[in-house]
């Protein structure tokens, strides 16, 4: 239980017990924030591992058991939730997932009436309604009641076709290869391609939860699908995480260009057409940076978690933003990563410029990425950071690294003239992740072993 909501294994650290009383827990926060007598509503989504159902159930009764009504719109993905959960202007919305992880685990994941994530103020409020079982539960006429709808996919692909040229798509008769590894996107995303007049080579397509891969959409999880880019000829390929917010592209080659392109390329069609701000987290590829200055435009920074890159969209009404892990966010559909977004997107750019995925990537400068992670013991992650932005505060530090710019929002990001680096503590594991960035491999690698050299946990 983290920041980020709720994460296990079924059956182990995940049982229904506790998605029952984390939805009194919610339900009992909802109540006392909703004014008068009035009965808040909650959306509730899931992705489609075979754990969803029974969760989703426990989570309801949970919620109903406060006296809240809850609508279950089934599998549906997570940003279609959260367009749920604004269209129907309830009071909070919640999605089973457990995102990118494993088949055995699941999760849940809260959501504001506008269908962006909680804050850590007010998710810690829920979780500790949780952890002190000061639930506010109802009577027998109180209670509230439960309804299904089933129009989420149908909404979704209409929202999302309002900021594309559906003609100019339909037009180009692109063939495309989609991947969504038996996940939430299955069903609304091949809608959507068709809709979009798209040949379409389906791979995993069916919502059985039964990832037939390791789910997150990386380069070593997706060998699979550039030979069958390859082998149909397509113009380009898709692929989806298990609750399609995030996407990854693969080129009309077969090559894996990366989860950072995805944002890439969605930035670099906006910027053809407007002029603003643009929002992207710490852990971003300095190819948002470069795209936003040729264009002019600017760069807002935030913490890492999308519900911060969110909010700094509304607050700086910016026309694109998302993260570097393939989440693309267009406040037009909703503020929130969504992959359906980032696939209508790059098709536009695609039938626009008339040219290829391996042509567009060329036109952007090339960085050399590496994420990477170290376990870290609860509790000493404090220390460790503190350690490294000692060390990058020195002024003996070594040459050619003195125009060193420091930001611990979240964690510590060092800019340095060669390159930069992230590290940071997980929200939902006992780990630091570290991420570093340059124009080169040796230099990358260099950042990383130097910062690696600074820890001792």
């Amino acid at each position: 239980m983290s920041i980020s909501g709720v994460r296990g294994i079924v059956g182990q650290s995940l049982p229904p017990s506790v998605a029952l009383e984390y939805g009194q827990a919610y339900g009992t926060y909802l109540c006392r924030q909703s004014p008068g007598d009035s009965r808040p509503r909650v959306c509730l989504g899931r992705d489609s591992r075979p754990s969803g159902a029974m969760l989703a159930g426990a989570l309801a009764a949970g919620l109903m058991a406060t006296g809240c009504d809850v609508t279950q719109i089934g599998i549906v993905t997570t940003p279609g939730t959260a367009l749920m959960t604004r269209t129907l202007q309830a009071a909070g919305g919640a999605v089973i997932t457990a995102s990118h992880n494993p088949t055995e685990w699941n999760g849940i994941k809260l959501l504001r009436d506008d269908g962006i994530a909680y804050p850590a103020d007010q998710i810690n409020r829920i979780q500790q309604l949780y952890r002190d079982k000061q639930f506010d539960l109802q009577g027998a006429v109180s209670v509230g009641q439960l309804d299904q709808n089933a129009k989420a996919h149908a909404l979704h692909i209409d929202t999302v076709l309002q900021i594309c040229d559906r003609t100019l798509i339909r037009s180009r008769r692109f063939k495309v290869v989609l991947d969504s590894v038996n996940g939430a996107g299955c069903v609304v995303t091949g809608q959507l391609l068709g809709e979009l007049g798209c040949e379409m080579v389906h791979l995993n397509e069916r919502p059985t939860g039964l990832f037939a891969h390791t789910p997150e959409p990386t380069a070593e999880n997706l060998a699979a699908l550039g030979p069958q880019i390859t082998k149909h000829k397509a113009a380009i390929g898709f692929a989806q995480d298990p609750d399609a917010d995030r996407l990854a592209v693969i080129d009309e080659k077969g090559n894996y260009i990366g989860e950072e392109y995805t944002l890439a390329l969605a930035a670099k069609y906006i910027f053809q057409k407007k002029t603003g701000s643009v929002a992207a987290n710490l852990s971003t590829s300095r190819m948002i940076d470069d795209l936003a200055r040729s264009a002019g435009c600017q760069v807002i920074r935030t913490p890492v978690g999308e519900a911060h890159v969110a909010n700094a969209m509304l607050e700086h009404r910016c026309i694109i933003g998302g993260e570097g892990n393939g989440g693309v966010i267009d406040t037009r559909v909703v503020p929130v990563r969504d992959s359906l977004v980032g696939i209508v997107l790059i098709l536009q750019l695609l039938a626009e410029t008339g040219k290829t995925v391996s042509e567009l990537v060329a036109e952007i400068p090339r960085y050399h990425m590496v994420k990477t992670k170290l376990p870290c013991p609860a509790g000493k992650a404090p220390q460790v950071l503190a350690r490294v932005q000692a060390h990058y505060q020195q002024a003996d530090r070594p040459a050619g690294e003195s125009a060193v710019r420091i930001d611990t929002r979240d964690g510590i990001r060092i800019d340095l003239p060669a390159g930069w680096v992230h590290l940071r503590a997980s929200n939902t594991e006992p780990i630091l992740r570290l991420i570093a960035e340059s124009g080169d491999p040796a230099t990358t690698a260099r950042l990383i072993d130097q910062v690696r050299g600074l820890l001792d946990v």
